[in-house]
């Protein structure tokens, strides 16, 4: 009898007189419109049945209306601008910054013990905490939350990298040294291969955490964007309005989650963590 060795995802590698088991059952994105219209109608009934309150919770058709109407509003659109400049400017500068120093701490022994501390220290720290902080360096202005956006984002990439780094083959490091491979060689064929699945799992996590943050500070602080708009709602009481932008926010984590798995997908094509997914 052959045995047949499990993959990354845990599922058994077929061979090739072996057929592929198919998943069984609705396809996921049907069951993913079902669990969404179960949520929708069992938000309609609560404030219908007076279970809750409809001046706090009004039901979901009143603010599914007021979503759509902000879909043709100039200003809703411009929110939705602010918030993605703040999120991509923040991701941006977190992820340079984050797997340049990873390759560089974590590609020597040295660093990583002398700053194993400071990065244990540092990392547990709420961004939220930093929001008087970055009052005082910044005020109310877009560098507030791009610094509580670095802040958070930075933590996520960087210890996948280290993570990444630590994981690399030494035999496969030292084999390429001893062949006469420089620096910059064993970065490209040795270690950049094994940290890149650690990288995108690090930045499609950053890329919610800088979402959350974005929004945070406009809600805080008052920088312009969706989180802006959220508190002026609230503040005029006007709490569909106020549900529908936050039912917004919602649906741009869910795009940005879902490009993030489509970029994450197409980069590690060759992985066997994305190719496993295959084989159900």
């Amino acid at each position: 009898m052959t045995a047949v060795a499990p993959s990354a995802s845990g599922q058994p590698v077929t061979g090739k007189g072996q057929k592929r088991r198919t998943r069984t059952g609705p396809p996921r994105p049907l069951l993913g419109l079902a669990g969404i219209i179960g949520f929708l109608l069992i938000w309609e009934a609560l404030p219908r049945l007076s279970v809750v309150n409809p001046d706090y919770l009004p039901p979901a058709s009143e603010v599914l209306v007021v979503f759509v109407q902000n879909l043709g509003l100039t200003a809703f659109w411009v929110a939705v601008g602010q918030t993605l400049i703040s999120w991509g400017l923040g991701l941006a500068v977190a992820t340079i910054a984050a797997l340049v120093l990873g390759l560089i701490i974590g590609s020597n022994s040295f660093l990583r013990k002398a700053t194993h501390s400071t990065i244990e220290f540092l990392r547990p720290i709420p961004s939220v905490a930093l929001i008087p902080l970055a009052v005082l360096l910044f005020g109310v202005d877009r560098g507030s939350a791009l610094m509580l956006v670095i802040y958070a984002s930075f933590w996520q990439v960087l210890i996948q990298v280290l993570y990444g780094v630590a994981d690399v083959d030494t035999v496969a490091h030292d084999t390429a040294k001893s062949y006469g491979l420089g620096a910059v060689a064993r970065i490209r064929y040795v270690l950049w291969p094994t940290t890149l699945p650690y990288f995108m799992t690090g930045l499609r996590l950053a890329a919610a955490v800088a979402l959350i943050l974005a929004i945070t500070s406009e809600l805080i602080i008052g920088n312009p964007g969706l989180g802006h708009q959220i508190a002026l709602a609230q503040s005029g009481a006007a709490i569909s309005a106020m549900y529908a932008l936050i039912l917004a926010t919602g649906m741009l984590g869910v795009v940005i989650n879902f490009v993030m798995r489509l970029i994450e997908r197409r980069t590690l094509a060759w992985h066997s963590s994305i190719r496993g997914e295959a084989v159900v």
